[in-house]
């Protein structure tokens, strides 16, 4: 059977995550994320509603969302695109940008406050994600972008793009989004109402894929790395191993390790003021170091035993940075 519906499956396809991966996970913002935080002026935002998951953006000036006195995550309402629908008590998830920066911030959790002026999330997860989506799209070198723009199809722009946000949720409710990226054409692939997309290997923690297996509601919305047009659909996703649909994704001699097929897909097109602007990415210093981050992230978690202190005592800067640079040149697909 090439379905893959357990998360024994998923983990005999992808493997499982280990105990230093899982201890880059904190359960608040520390200093270090609110410093990331305060340098991002773009983010995808997915929120959950009673339909399944949104996803949309919040952009603004450097530092337009902020964290309250109590810890919450603050995004203003004029900086959010897309997720009107935000109710307090349901999941929330972010996923932070800082130009030229392959390492995005996730912020998971749930809404603990919404009104007219801004949403406040209560965060439960906050965890640095690899580069590996970024450097698959070359997502900040920006470029052309399909042609049409929002008067153009949708199937063509969704087959063009090289980003793509994929929001889900579990039974709970708790909200995860996962940043795809690959070439153009070697992304999603949709035909009729059906999106294919191919999965890469990542950080093995799987948030997405298990929330799938849990709840197959998803949105999306795809991008083309300079161009300020996007699509955003929604549908329902299987996870699969088919050998005949991962080989139309082959790259570098590679075949993805298995590929979420969407169904029940109707691709919108729109311009995004939270792109404009974006491209070509400027490359100044940036206060954010991922490494320092992820060391830092290691160092606060709260698991307990032998190896997680261990894991605690040897976490070291230098030997994260070149852990990552060796992981993006070897394992990027």
């Amino acid at each position: 059977m090439s379905a893959i519906t357990t998360v024994e499956a998923l983990e005999a396809c992808i493997g499982a995550a280990g105990l230093p991966v899982k201890m880059k996970i904190i359960d608040h913002l520390d200093a270090q994320a609110r410093r990331w935080i305060a340098e991002s002026p773009l983010a995808f935002v997915g929120v959950a509603t009673a339909g399944g998951p949104r996803v949309g953006l919040a952009s603004g000036a450097r530092g337009f969302a902020g964290v309250t006195e109590g810890g919450a995550l603050r995004l203003p309402r004029a900086a959010l695109e897309g997720v009107a629908d935000v109710a307090e008590g349901r999941g929330a998830g972010v996923l932070f940008l800082v130009p030229g920066i392959g390492e995005t911030l996730r912020a998971n959790g749930r809404v603990a406050r919404a009104d007219d002026e801004a949403v406040e999330i209560a965060v439960e997860e906050c965890f640095v994600h690899c580069a590996k989506a970024l450097i698959r799209s070359d997502f900040w070198r920006g470029g052309a972008g399909p042609a049409g723009g929002e008067d153009g199809d949708p199937a063509a722009f969704v087959n063009g793009a090289r980003f793509l946000a994929l929001a889900t949720q579990d039974a709970d409710g708790r909200i995860d989004i996962s940043p795809k990226g690959d070439p153009a054409g070697l992304l999603v692939r949709l035909e009729g109402e059906r999106a294919t997309l191919a999965e890469r290997p990542g950080n093995r923690l799987a948030f997405g894929y298990r929330n799938i297996l849990a709840d197959p509601r998803v949105a999306a919305l795809a991008i083309a790395p300079g161009s300020t047009t996007v699509a955003t659909f929604e549908g329902r996703a299987g996870l699969t191993r088919d050998e005949a649909l991962r080989s139309a994704f082959v790259v570098e001699g590679k075949s993805p390790l298995m590929a979420t097929v969407i169904d029940g897909v109707r691709p919108r097109l729109g311009e995004a003021r939270a792109l404009a602007g974006l491209w070509p990415a400027p490359m100044e210093a940036s206060a954010v170091d991922p490494a320092e981050v992820l060391m830092a992230h290691v160092k606060l978690n709260r698991a307990r035993g032998v190896t997680a202190t261990l894991v605690r005592l040897s976490a070291n800067r230098g030997l994260i940075a070149s852990g990552l640079k060796a992981n993006y040149k070897s394992d990027l697909y």
